[in-house]
């Protein structure tokens, strides 16, 4: 088995989730990975979205962690891209955290209807 390619087609599958997730909302690496069917693969979805923040395609900046924490924010040109770029979306953020995270959660599970 060529895991590069299992790691490819994993991180194919996380951004088609990802690219799904409305303008204004956000989700986090562990919805996605229990979407995925693959509940305790959440630091691999982490590892999908540290390598597509060159895709302006794929918005990584509405991925966080599972308390709303801007966690992936290193991984943006500058330290203060991912929280800029949520605020255009109109989600408040403070001190890294995302403000009313329950009220603006997108479950992908839920949402795309997958079991």
């Amino acid at each position: 088995m060529n895991t590069q390619a299992t790691h490819l087609d994993f991180f194919e599958q996380v951004y088609a989730i990802v690219k799904e997730i409305p303008f204004g909302r956000v989700t986090s690496y562990g919805a996605i990975a229990q979407a995925l069917g693959t509940k305790k693969s959440s630091r691999m979805v982490g590892w999908a979205m540290n390598a597509c923040h060159t895709q302006p395609e794929i918005p990584a900046h509405r991925v966080v962690n599972r308390n709303g924490l801007l966690t992936g924010k290193m991984h943006f040109s500058s330290p203060t891209e991912m929280e800029e770029r949520l605020v255009k979306e109109g989600i408040q953020v403070k001190n890294d955290q995302i403000l009313h995270f329950q009220k603006i959660f997108w479950d992908p599970s839920i949402e795309l209807q997958i079991k």
